[in-house]
């Protein structure tokens, strides 16, 4: 017994990683990039004690783990998102991963989406900053970015005769669970109740079988999704379409109304809002971190990584990376190579929802600046990105004139 102690003593990686082994959870849920950028030029990739695992933050390692499905998998079951909704397209890899994505991935093609989407997006946006205009003031994640992100999803999974409200319960108790488990701890009871709640209306929209319902569309595919199957992508879909767009709209928003010169230019020329927008994504991703399971014994940047072991992915630190992005710490709508970030994933698993979460935000934003004059933020209510999961400002405040 004494000398299996001793061995796990041994192979215990914090002695090599002392900057990692000073890194805590609640460092990286507050103001993650001071310790990121220490974390890329000593120790880019790190073990952390504080999550259990290795914290990739080079770009160059990054991509290596992003691509190499069969070196580093999300097929484990230590998985945050499958202990929550089970197995989906977000927690398989290989033949498992293409038969639960494709049938969802097909209809979000760039034209497809833009025949799909553009005018429903166009008015809801509409419809909401109409709302906002006379008060003069608002809090934009609860009365654009969330409403909007839920109003999209909820059209495009077909989820007839579920209210907004109910949606969004649903998926902040699912990004709840998720956080909660990738902390280190437990999700919550009603996790389990709203994910039955979903489960029945997903079967209701299946049945129903709505024009251009995702849900119908993959319960007829060919693939042979089971329903169980449908509902655990149906709450993959929620999480890459209501939360991580929704914190995307909320934090375009708070870097470009934070930074008047970048204000200026692209009020100047609107040209420019979709480049606001990607170095946005780059500066700071709402989807901060994503997990893999080392396969293997892997060699990653100097780091012994042992089959079994814990990779986690820094999308935020990769993001900011020197060796891609010069001064990456600051926020640059003329920045010529913000699109290569790693917001959206990389290699299989890459957001097939991007171009539609693109599209949200890039008319979210025209619509605030097209038909709010003055807006900027409110400075009795100063707000920043928080969390260490899902990275967002927790609520967002700006005013404009009446």
């Amino acid at each position: 017994m004494g000398r299996s102690i001793l061995g796990r003593v041994a192979s215990d990686p914090t002695s090599r990683f002392p900057a990692g082994a000073a890194v805590t959870a609640a460092d990286l849920a507050d103001d993650p990039h001071p310790h990121l950028a220490r974390l890329r030029e000593r120790e880019p990739v790190s073990w952390l004690p504080a999550l259990g695992g290795w914290l990739v933050t080079s770009r160059d390692a990054a991509l290596r783990v992003l691509r190499d499905a069969a070196a580093f998998t999300v097929d484990d079951p230590r998985f945050s998102t499958a202990q929550v909704v089970g197995p989906s397209m977000l927690s398989l890899d290989g033949p498992a991963h293409a038969r639960h994505r494709d049938p969802f991935a097909r209809p979000f093609r760039p034209a497809a989406t833009r025949e799909r989407f553009t005018a429903f997006v166009e008015a809801e946006a509409a419809r909401l900053v109409a709302g906002l205009a006379p008060a003069g003031r608002a809090e934009l994640r609860g009365a654009l970015a969330g409403p909007l992100a839920v109003a999209v999803v909820t059209e495009a999974l077909g989820l007839d005769g579920v209210d907004a409200a109910t949606v969004r319960s649903w998926y902040a108790t699912f990004v709840e669970a998720v956080s909660a488990i990738t902390a280190g701890g437990a999700a919550p009871p009603e996790a389990a109740q709203a994910y039955r709640l979903l489960g029945e209306a997903v079967g209701e929209a299946a049945a129903a079988s709505r024009p251009g319902s995702l849900l119908a569309g993959a319960a007829r595919d060919t693939a042979g999704l089971s329903p169980a199957e449908v509902t655990a992508n149906a709450a993959i879909l929620m999480f890459g379409g209501i939360d991580t767009t929704e914190g995307m709209i909320a934090n375009a928003a708070l870097h470009l109304l934070g930074h008047p010169g970048q204000l200026r230019l692209v009020l100047d020329d609107p040209g420019l809002l979709p480049a606001a927008i990607e170095e946005s994504l780059r500066l700071e991703p709402t989807a901060a971190v994503v997990d893999r399971y080392a396969v293997r014994d892997v060699r990653l940047a100097g780091a012994d990584v042992r089959a079994g072991d814990l990779v986690r992915v820094s999308i935020a630190g990769a993001n900011r990376d020197p060796a891609v992005f010069p001064d990456p710490d600051r926020y640059d709508v003329l920045r010529d190579n913000a699109a290569e970030h790693l917001s959206f994933a990389h290699g299989p698993h890459f957001c097939f929802g991007s171009h539609l979460a693109r599209l949200e935000a890039r008319t979210a934003l025209a619509a605030l600046l097209d038909r709010l004059p003055g807006l900027r933020l409110d400075p009795s209510r100063p707000a920043r990105p928080h969390g260490l999961v899902f990275r967002r400002p927790p609520r967002l405040d700006v005013v404009w004139d009446t």
